[in-house]
């Protein structure tokens, strides 16, 4: 049986197109997965320049030695096991030609009838990009592993070095961006240092280690209702962690950090956490926001090519006024929403309205029994919100394994105090902090 779609007949199956295997692609595939057309199943091909499904929102606790990278991600391969119309690729789709329907990679090209973009996004440093050296961000698990790396090489460097000067550079640490994983990193190393190496060092004292916490806005976690924001930084502070606010970054280099208003601070280990720039391939003539998210139509397709679909951290969307957030539920409700759209497609039936974000609040951890909950009519924190923000992580893991790891690794970590990934691994001299 032929199908239509825009104008041009299709005979074989309708080949469906993901690009990502992120929250919003995984929740794509799984809503078109049993969609069948004419009898015929959809030909999903799934393409990720990773063979991984990745929790994001636990990243840095891979980064600070809290879990290891197996508790947070899963092979995305065995996540579609037995579905045989799903086909699962790793390759690094760098063009789109809508002309033809194709999108191209290393690996070869790759034809679509529907293609969904949920590429995601990455750090962006503002135009300033040799800082990336100095500075690493926190988007991927070899990102997590420098970082832990970089930390855990501080303290051995510092406890080698009889230099003052220098030591104080080694243990002293710098996350720019007041963010969610600004914050998370802040309280994350302030906990490594003062609880987890209180008492593995002997000629150095870790509780004495100096962590600021960088942000260029009067407040940190902007999306959060002011008194949260005011928990947060009194808990920040409570933890040791100095935050800087209004401190916007005008250097980086191996040395440390060079401030606008021409303060200087020497620091080793220097984490970025600042604004995003889409992931996008190239070939598309569309527009895009400031920070290179493609502007989608109310149906999140793209106005000039109503069968590209983009979702995500890579869409620019606005509902009441305001862009929305690049968070995992936004990408998943997104990837639900354009699904039913090409399911009422392909069954010629009425498509659904415009899409709309339902927000059921927001979390951000900070420390040990410190977390914020923001749930629109209801807000609270301290060690409620703390235990409600692990209980929705752990929830929303993919695969009972790594729910399993991941309650019990925090389990030992909360009655010890320990952190059960400690490794320093690989890397290169180039990835140590200078003293």
């Amino acid at each position: 049986m032929a199908e239509a779609v825009d104008g041009a007949e299709i005979t074989g199956p309708h080949r469906v197109v993901v690009v990502g295997a992120g929250f919003g692609g995984l929740k794509t595939v799984r809503a078109l997965q049993d969609v069948r057309v004419g009898g015929k199943p959809l030909a999903i091909t799934l393409i990720d320049r990773q063979n991984h499904h990745l929790f994001q929102p636990l990243l840095y606790q891979v980064a600070t030695a809290a879990l290891s990278p197996a508790d947070i991600a899963e092979p995305v391969r065995a996540l579609f096991t037995g579905q045989d119309n799903v086909t699962v690729l790793m390759d690094d789709i760098a063009a789109v030609d809508p002309a033809p329907r194709t999108v191209s990679g290393r690996g070869g090209t790759y034809p679509y009838d529907t293609l969904v973009l949920a590429t995601g996004a990455a750090y962006s440093y503002f135009g300033n990009d040799t800082w990336a050296a100095h500075a690493p961000a926190l988007k991927t698990l070899a990102d997590a592993r420098l970082i832990r790396r970089r930390i855990l090489l501080a303290f051995e460097r510092a406890e080698m070095t009889a230099d003052a000067n220098a030591r104080a550079k080694l243990m002293t640490f710098a996350i720019i961006g007041g963010g969610p994983t600004g914050v998370e990193m802040a309280g994350a190393i302030a906990e490594l240092a003062r609880s987890t190496l209180a008492r593995d060092f002997r000629h150095i004292d870790p509780a004495q280690t100096r962590i600021l916490l960088l942000e260029a806005a009067p407040n940190v976690l902007s999306g959060f209702p002011a008194p949260l924001q005011d928990y947060t930084v009194k808990a920040l502070e409570g933890l040791g962690v100095m935050v800087r606010l209004d401190a916007m970054v005008s250097d980086i280099d191996r040395g440390g950090i060079t401030l606008k208003d021409g303060d200087r601070i020497p620091a080793a280990t220097v984490i970025w956490a600042a604004g995003v720039r889409a992931n996008l391939p190239g070939g598309l003539d569309a527009r895009t926001s400031r920070s290179g998210q493609i502007e989608v139509a109310p149906n999140l397709s793209l106005p000039d090519h109503p069968d590209i679909f983009c979702i995500g951290d890579a869409c620019h969307y606005e509902q009441d006024g305001t862009s929305l957030p690049g968070v995992a539920p936004v990408a998943e409700q997104q990837g639900a929403h354009a699904a039913r759209v090409i399911r009422a497609r392909l069954a010629g039936t009425s498509p659904p309205g415009p899409f709309r974000y339902r927000n059921a609040g927001m979390l951000a951890t900070i420390g040990r029994n410190k977390a914020i909950a923001d749930l629109g009519k209801i807000r609270f924190k301290g060690w409620l919100a703390w235990m409600f923000w692990g209980l929705v992580h752990i929830l929303f893991l993919i695969g009972f394994r790594n729910r399993l790891m991941v309650f019990w690794n925090w389990t030992w970590a909360w009655l010890t105090y320990g952190r059960g990934a400690r490794l320093i691994l690989g890397g290169s001299r180039r990835d140590a902090p200078d003293p």
